[in-house]
């Protein structure tokens, strides 16, 4: 089944990690795991994130623009750290104090599925704290970024990396969600809208 045919809810789930087994077979046979894009997905909206799917870059834009406008965000009210950011989608220059902002536009290294978190370093959020940032996130990643557990996002980062990038946390915290694992310990609740572009 598709990733959109999923996203719209069009399958039949037993729980949220676990897909409905087979009434012929046995009892014993362990449960099939689902997806883990359509675990993320589950998982990431339990923590309160607010998940946007985008076939392509039109769509993309467009749906940055329906956020902006559906929360009064000015264009330029924004801060972020990627150059690259500013100038797909148009924005002249970032605000140099964060908490001015409207929003925080970024990237992310990786999403993980079983937990539906955000994988960042100083590559996104610098030597900033997330109580540093804006309350307001647009992150923008794609579905090539999907891995199931947060070890095999460390050991890509290590590899891929010349130098291990400091400031390395997971964000997992939405909308009042309480966290609960070390490597987002004491991270504040953020209002993450996360555009996902499909590039597989």
């Amino acid at each position: 089944m598709s990733f959109l045919k999923r996203l719209l809810g069009i399958s039949d789930k037993k729980d949220k990690n676990t897909l409905r087994k087979d009434p012929d077979e046995s009892k014993f046979m362990p449960e099939k795991s689902l997806p883990i894009d359509e675990m993320f997905m589950n998982n990431f909206k339990e923590n309160g994130g607010k998940f946007l799917y985008c076939e392509d870059e039109n769509e993309l834009q467009s749906t940055f623009k329906q956020i902006l406008n559906e929360n009064n965000w000015k264009k330029e009210n924004v801060f972020a750290k990627s150059s690259d950011l500013l100038k797909r989608f148009q924005i002249k220059n970032s605000l140099t104090r964060p908490l001015d902002a409207d929003y925080f536009l970024t990237t992310t290294e990786y999403l993980i599925a079983n937990t539906g978190a955000l994988l960042v370093n100083s590559d996104q959020i610098g030597e900033k704290k997330l109580n540093d940032l804006p309350y307001n996130f647009i992150v923008i990643a794609t579905t090539s970024q999907l891995l199931e557990t947060i070890g095999e996002g460390l050991q890509l980062i290590k590899r891929k990396k010349s130098e291990i990038p400091s400031n390395i946390t997971t964000m997992k915290t939405f909308e009042g969600k309480v966290e609960s694992d070390f490597m987002s310990y004491g991270s504040p609740s953020k209002n993450l809208y996360l555009l996902l572009l499909e590039d597989l």
